[in-house]
């Protein structure tokens, strides 16, 4: 028999979620809301009234409006220009207009660009269903497209200025989402009327503290950090520290295997974020599969910098750096070279130590291989917008005061790349939705930042971003100038399909300045999932071809892609023929005492 309540039909209204039935706890509640929102004004003030913390100009924003007045003098200067930027915006409404009438009179239309469009932070049902939020968000779908629209078409610029204008106009366009506000989400909107208020409470609380765990500006929190601790369940692959300078520690890992490979393989992360992205977990570790792979293995563990570090440039982090760790392998295994792994901007550090090395004869760095790395600065994306001359000299001027950049400062800047992803969706999460984030490994270790020496941070802004020094043999280190066409040994460049930080273009680009045998490899995904990608994962794809004398677009036409990780493909290069293999070596070999268990205190020290 059939159930008759099943064959009943739903009338249930679905605007009952918008209905709020009990008003009197939601005024409770929004008054507790407001309360919340006076602890965090409270958390921003008192360090300001404490003299902790002074505002300066908000020299983004002073950027940003003269950009931007550049691009709104274009149009308004010429009244007929002016007259068809408001048109095609009208125009645009107008079809948005008849879209929605059409489809309130429950008119079959063929699809367009309304019905068709994809776009994640919309993927509740009622941005399709309920027509006022269906007109808010094609409203500001349309007003987007104009905006971005008027930037492209913009004449005049040069292309750092036009550079500036489009990642301005796309921070304004993702902040103005209506997604992020309470009353113009319908998530929100249904989850504050059945909690009667209660996710906002929560919201502001967790406001409160992010202001208060910023000491006064607002450190949005992305993820519970909690349940990680390092060496415990976080940057455990075994190994000690068998030597340490004023830079760095140098780690060396337990073999796994009884033979290993006769070359160590030396791996120098970015200083900017802490070396263990390529130690998260046993299943994502690269250094755990490389030493499985039977190498030996030694890691760079920067220093979290402090005010004595603050004269350190690029000279010291290569000396006390990249020579102390290959004088630390010789030590260790007598063996007097080493294959090299360099990533982000340790990889453009080892590049230039490279340099160096063949001006002066150093031969003990066999190959080389780059993650992510960019030599030439060309193409070298958003973070251009903050290395100008002027955002860099102002920069210079706070690092005075204590001698190094604030790790904050940095993962800002960062965060703000991808500000859709890594910004705006906490944000609602945080605030209206009133929820904690989720524990994960990844956004652990994001949001693990370390400081920037002063000198060492200006010579990287000048030397690359500013004036392209290193792929123009003009980078002076140890008082030499540089060239990478001076580099003869193999390299092997690993670039990242969408990768924000270094273009996979920027990164093809670079590899035409070296003169020995030079492999160019683009993996799928991102600056950190398209490296931290094990081939027991079986996601995404990598790509290899041929450079010869062909563009980058050309040889993305042309490239073999084959599917999984490209870490075996890069295992497969790496020894350069040589396949002798020696008994595994232990940490520190006879020579070097150990110090301390891996990760080490230098990668532990964290900012408060």
């Amino acid at each position: 028999m059939t159930d008759k309540k099943d064959d009943k039909p739903d009338t249930k209204n679905p605007l009952e979620a918008y209905v709020v039935n009990d008003p009197e706890k939601m005024a409770y509640n929004l008054a507790r809301t407001v309360e919340q929102l006076g602890k965090a004004a409270a958390a921003w003030v008192e360090p300001r009234e404490k003299g902790e913390k002074v505002d300066k100009p908000s020299e983004p924003v002073a950027d940003m409006v003269k950009t931007l007045s550049k691009v709104s003098q274009y149009w308004m200067e010429d009244p007929q220009r002016a007259l068809e930027a408001q048109t095609s915006l009208l125009t645009s409404y107008f079809e948005l207009w008849t879209h929605s009438i059409n489809k309130m009179a429950n008119k079959e239309e063929e699809e367009d660009a309304f019905t068709t469009r994809k776009d994640r932070r919309f993927s509740d049902p009622d941005w399709q269903n309920q027509p006022f939020f269906e007109v808010l968000r094609n409203a500001y779908w349309v007003t987007s497209d104009w905006a971005e629209r008027l930037v492209a078409q913009t004449e005049g610029l040069d292309d750092h200025t036009k550079h500036k204008a489009e990642f301005y106009v796309r921070q304004i366009l993702q902040a103005l989402s209506p997604t992020n506000f309470a009353l113009t989400n319908p998530e929100i909107y249904k989850e504050t009327v059945a909690t009667n208020g209660e996710n906002l409470v929560r919201g502001m609380h967790n406001l409160a503290e992010d202001i208060a765990a910023g000491k006064g500006d607002l450190k949005v929190k992305q993820v519970d950090s909690t349940p990680f601790k390092l060496g415990e369940n976080i940057a455990v692959s075994p190994g000690k520290v068998i030597a340490q300078s004023d830079v760095c520690q140098i780690i060396q890992y337990e073999p796994t295997t009884e033979k290993v490979l006769k070359t160590p393989l030396l791996i120098c992360p970015p200083w900017i974020n802490k070396f263990y992205i390529l130690d998260l977990n046993e299943k994502k570790s690269f250094i755990r599969w490389v030493v499985e792979q039977g190498h030996t293995v030694f890691v760079i563990s920067w220093v979290n910098p402090t005010e004595e570090h603050s004269k350190l440039d690029w000279t010291d982090y290569a000396k006390l750096g990249i020579d102390f760790a290959l004088d630390t392998i010789e030590k260790a295994t007598g063996e007097k070279q080493a294959n090299a792994i360099g990533y982000c901007v340790g990889g453009t550090l080892l590049t230039a130590t490279l340099a160096l090395h063949a001006q002066k004869g150093d031969k003990r760095i066999k190959s080389a291989t780059f993650f992510t790395t960019q030599v030439d600065f060309t193409h070298a994306g958003d973070l251009k917008v903050f290395a100008d001359q002027e955002h860099i000299d102002t920069l210079e001027e706070d690092m005075k005061a204590t001698g190094y950049l604030e790790g904050s400062k940095m993962a800002a800047a960062f965060n703000m790349l991808r500000a859709a992803d890594l910004i705006w969706p906490y944000v609602v999460n945080n605030y209206l939705k009133g929820k904690d984030p989720m524990p994960f490994d990844l956004l652990h270790w994001n949001s693990d930042s370390t400081r920037m020496s002063a000198a060492n941070h200006s010579f990287y802004l000048r030397n690359c971003y500013l004036e392209n020094n290193l792929s123009q043999g003009r980078m002076v280190l140890d008082d030499k100038a540089v060239n990478v066409s001076d580099i003869e040994i193999p390299v092997m460049h690993i670039a990242a399909k969408e990768d924000h930080i270094a273009p996979p273009e920027s990164v093809y680009l670079g590899c035409s300045f070296f003169s020995g045998p030079t492999e160019y490899v683009m993996s799928g995904s991102g600056h950190i999932a398209g490296i931290v990608n094990p081939p027991a994962a079986g996601k995404y794809q990598y790509w290899t071809g041929d450079r010869g004398k062909q563009n980058f677009e050309q040889w993305k036409a042309t490239a073999t892609e084959t599917p999984g990780s490209w870490w075996p493909h890069w295992h497969e290069w790496v020894p350069n023929g040589d396949k002798d293999d020696v008994k595994a070596r232990k940490p520190g070999g006879t020579k070097l005492k150990p110090i301390e268990n891996a990760p080490g205190s230098y990668v532990s020290a964290t900012i408060k």
